[in-house]
């Protein structure tokens, strides 16, 4: 997972893709949503409770509706595209934190007699 990662930024920095002004609040809240998504799927695979057909809806349902939210905003003339922002920027640093204690949790374990790495 991790080379496919730095395969893809070294692919986004040197490839000559040029987006347009108009598109980056649609761009910002579709890669917080799939961020957001990549992150809880990386929670609940650390919980043992991964399930991919979860992860792909939540993936294109959260993305398509932040992108939705934001459209509807631009056409109301109202920015309700920061709706989608401190929600998916609230849910990011949630499973960040939720991800950090369980690696802790693991990584303490490891050095622990009869423990059983899964």
């Amino acid at each position: 997972m991790i080379p496919a990662l730095a395969l893809g930024v070294v692919a986004g920095l040197f490839a000559p893709i040029s987006i347009p002004l108009s598109a980056g609040r649609y761009l910002a809240v579709g890669l917080l949503a799939a961020l957001d998504s990549a992150l809880g799927a990386s929670r609940s695979h650390l919980e043992e409770r991964f399930d991919l057909d979860i992860f792909a809806s939540g993936f294109f349902v959260n993305t398509l509706l932040a992108m939705g939210l934001t459209y509807a905003g631009d056409r109301m003339g109202v920015n309700l595209y920061y709706a989608a922002l401190f929600a998916f920027g609230y849910r990011i640093f949630l499973n960040l934190g939720v991800i950090r204690r369980l690696l802790l949790e693991k990584f303490r374990h490891r050095g622990q007699k009869g423990y059983v790495n899964r």
